[in-house]
């Protein structure tokens, strides 16, 4: 569980810059966000094969 709580943390964190660096015009603050965000993304989706993977093989 401290997984999931920690990649939707980094999502979050990545949003927040985003957003920071859209509204005051820092590009590469932008794309930096957007990155986190997508990194976070792969995070969360391997933690959902890996419930999957528990859950098909009862672990």
């Amino acid at each position: 569980m401290g997984d999931k709580i920690k990649h939707a943390g980094e999502e979050a964190v990545g949003k927040v810059k985003e957003v920071t660096g859209k509204v005051t015009g820092n590009e590469d603050l932008e794309a930096r966000g957007e990155a986190e965000q997508a990194k976070a993304n792969v995070k969360q989706a391997g933690d959902s094969v890996k419930d999957a993977a528990e859950d098909v093989l009862g672990n």
